[in-house]
């Protein structure tokens, strides 16, 4: 590629970053695709070309040579498309002539790009006049302690928490900071095996909120239907099966989702408020974790992640034009699951799954072998063959094949035929 001064007619200057919107409708490119122009926002296969294929280099079969297949619970795996894209405006955003690593977060560039994120994903997921969206920072984790500081302080009454895996008990534990915290329910009892039944369901006389998770990774169950809580706020911790499947917004108070699993790369958390929520949150907060100050701010109080945020946008794009949505993401992601579901149950027990069927995780399958020896030497085994990050949690064991959206089938199936094949050589 070419130096620096290959973007436009002439050399960079600050004028091109201040004056050239983003995304562009005609955008110089690097050398390596001479005869296309698109923009951020250009549908991947007209970025691609009439053939629908990115060009092929050297530089780019050597690393696609070198990909594996990546099971982490998160960070995770991302589209491949999201990754050449990124790939190929890293250097210089068309139209703008440097890279989104150093673009200023109040540049027209970043407004094009923050607008059509949130926008995008408003779309993908359909959030409606009742709630707001915005972006923050710091994890799920941060949202542990939000949740309460703005929902449960100064409320005269509870948080109930149902626990259904390790993510809900560490939520319920940071809200116990700010107020009276009731366990609804408890699957600590079968290491979280299962979920309730609404009738299991106890909730205080007064909710302040009711809290899930709606996947829990560790365990690998997962919620597919709303609990039933009555007038409380339905809170969910969704990062996990965030952009997976269709959610109906209406039926929560709060929806927080880290973007690491489904999303995106780590920096940037979603969250989708009802907004008759904001009058519980306190002046006395600090402003920071006060989600008045993100809304009012449209989710630029301080420095925002820009980069999380511009892969937050392509992803959404990728989720809707080459995936056809979340309705056609979850046929997906099903069909994944199933695959390696049905390999389990027809093993005659020489894998066993941890979740109890009813309450199986479409994105994070857990399951051990006869031993623990068998379940590292089937890790060791699966590492060799470009099947990594297989390992399951310290605290359940075993196996745990994390197949987030952007997991291919055709990695799910190599790991499926490994399972057969490590089973035929180990009966």
């Amino acid at each position: 590629m070419r130096p620096v001064d290959h973007i436009g007619e002439g050399s960079y200057s600050a004028d091109v970053f201040q004056e050239s919107p983003w995304p562009p409708h005609v955008a110089s490119v690097p050398d390596r695709l001479p005869e296309q122009t698109y923009s951020a926002s250009t549908p991947t296969d007209q970025r691609r070309g009439r053939t629908g294929a990115i060009p092929v280099t050297d530089r780019r079969l050597a690393s696609l040579s070198q990909r594996v297949f990546n099971f982490s619970p998160g960070p995770a795996v991302l589209p491949l498309e999201v990754l050449e894209q990124a790939q190929e405006e890293m250097l210089a955003l068309p139209g703008v002539g440097i890279s989104v690593l150093e673009i200023s977060h109040r540049s027209p560039a970043f407004d094009r790009i923050l607008e059509e994120t949130l926008h995008s994903l408003k779309a993908l997921v359909g959030v409606g006049d009742d709630h707001e969206l915005v972006l923050l920072q710091g994890g799920a984790s941060l949202q542990f302690s939000m949740v309460p500081m703005n929902l449960l302080r100064g409320f005269a009454g509870t948080a109930d928490y149902i626990l259904t895996g390790t993510w809900g008990e560490l939520g319920a534990k940071e809200a116990r900071r700010e107020g009276p915290v009731n366990s609804a329910w408890d699957g600590v009892k079968t290491n979280y095996d299962r979920l309730p039944s609404d009738d299991e369901i106890q909730l205080s006389p007064k909710p302040a909120y009711a809290h899930i998770t709606s996947n829990e990774t560790i365990q690998g169950v997962q919620w597919k239907r709303e609990p039933s809580v009555g007038d409380a706020p339905l809170v969910c911790d969704c990062s996990s099966d965030f952009l997976s499947r269709p959610i109906d917004i209406s039926k929560y108070g709060l929806i927080y989702a880290c973007a690491q699993k489904n999303a995106g790369i780590a920096g940037v958390t979603a969250v989708i408020i009802r907004k008759d929520l904001l009058a519980r949150s306190r002046d006395d907060l600090p402003t920071m974790l006060d989600y008045r100050t993100h809304v009012k701010n449209g989710s630029r109080p301080n420095t925002p992640p820009v980069f999380a945020v511009y892969i937050l946008g392509l992803v959404c794009r990728w989720v809707r034009e080459t995936m056809g949505g979340l309705a056609a993401m979850q046929h997906h992601n099903v069909a994944k699951a199933r695959l390696l579901y049905d390999a389990i149950d027809a093993s005659s027990g020489f894998f066993r799954g941890h979740a109890q069927p009813e309450c199986r995780s479409d994105m994070n399958i857990t399951f051990r072998l006869t031993s623990e020896s068998l379940d590292a030497e089937f890790v060791k085994g699966a590492t060799g063959r470009g099947l990594v990050d297989l390992k399951g949690h310290r605290s359940v064991g075993g196996i745990r094949a994390s197949i987030y959206n952007a997991m291919p089938i055709e990695g799910v199936e190599a790991l499926r035929n490994y399972m057969l094949e490590f089973q035929r050589s180990h009966s």
